[in-house]
């Protein structure tokens, strides 16, 4: 019986070749449609997440994606993704001494701005893929998107209702030397702004943060550098969840029109002076009619806020068979910096 049917699968594999059946088409149907698998070095700041089952699928229905974190699927592993910083603070090594499998790819990931990404210099020609939240990386990774109803909207809630700040902030890594910092000291001089965070004294809980912040006008989403197209959750997350309009300190306005919603931000860089910034934000917070303007992209987007780093990860295989075969970073440090001077 077993012979039998051993032959007659046999049988048919001959008459799929005889007949052509087994073409370039086939085979590449069957190599494109085959698993990805992404090995995971280390995970990122050492906090580890569940892998069981098929996660790629099972919660964000990326097929044909295999995740895993077990260094013996190193030798199998089509990618292999190192976090930036455990390498550059010694918990986690290159595997360097390990026969590196033909076509394998490595991975440099980093959610860090390059002020904190340490000295790339030792890794030039090492690298095959940068993951990151540059919109020029091989895998970009941001913080938030924009994602489009499914039925669009006439209706956005009143953005008045509980308004009882004129402009907040939440804030724990406070330095003088920040950009930031100066534009606070001078926006504060001329409105008053309501801080939170641990420098103030005035921790919020993550069930109070948003509660808290959608009590505000405006929210002062400030990065702590200003990079290329770092844009971080304080944008997505504080502001545009909570429902108040942001007031933005980072990359050039060109960056954020390239991924924000139109008319949904406020830039420093627009205004002569900082003055200038609060004695609109003053005139904006009365004219009921042009604040709701600011709202207006709701009734076509919604906000996506990336936190798990499976899903960071599983993005990867969505872009796999596009990536260049023969790609290699032979100064990661340039390339990191590039735009950022």
């Amino acid at each position: 019986m077993k012979r039998g049917l051993v032959v007659c699968i046999l049988s048919g594999l001959l008459l799929c070749l005889h007949n052509g059946w087994w073409d370039a088409n086939t085979y590449n149907y069957w190599k494109n449609t085959a698993n990805v698998t992404i090995l995971l070095w280390k995970w990122p700041f050492g906090r580890s997440y569940s892998l069981k089952g098929n996660v790629c699928w099972d919660l964000y229905k990326i097929p044909n994606c295999l995740l895993v974190d077990q260094r013996s699927f190193f030798p199998s592993a089509d990618v292999v993704v190192f976090h930036n910083r455990e390498l550059i603070q010694g918990s986690q090594q290159l595997p360097t001494e390990l026969p590196r499998p033909q076509g394998q790819r490595w991975a440099w990931m980093s959610l860090e701005s390059p002020a904190h990404n340490g000295n790339l210099k030792k890794f030039a020609n090492i690298f095959n893929m940068t993951i990151s939240y540059r919109r020029d990386a091989d895998v970009t990774i941001p913080f938030g998107e924009l994602l489009p109803l499914e039925t669009e909207s006439n209706l956005v809630e009143d953005s008045h209702i509980n308004k009882t700040s004129l402009v907040c902030w939440v804030v724990s890594n406070y330095r003088n030397h920040h950009r930031r910092t100066q534009v606070y000291k001078e926006l504060s001089a001329t409105v008053p702004v309501k801080v939170y965070g641990r420098w103030n004294k005035l921790p919020l809980s993550s069930e109070d943060l948003l509660p808290t912040i959608s009590r505000c006008y405006f929210y002062l989403a400030f990065e702590n550098t200003l990079a290329k197209d770092y844009v971080t959750e304080k944008l997505w997350q504080n502001a545009y969840k909570a429902g108040a309009v942001p007031v933005v300190l980072g990359p050039p306005i060109s960056d954020y029109k390239a991924v924000a919603p139109e008319h949904s931000f406020i830039h420093v860089d627009e205004f002569s002076s900082v003055q200038e910034l609060g004695k609109y934000l003053q005139r904006l917070a009365e004219d009921r009619k042009k604040y709701e303007e600011y709202f207006n992209w709701k009734k076509h987007w919604k906000v996506k806020v990336y936190t798990d780093w499976r899903e960071r990860l599983c993005k990867i295989c969505l872009q796999y068979n596009s990536l260049p075969l023969h790609k290699v970073y032979s100064d990661l440090e340039a390339w990191e910096k590039a735009h950022n001077t």
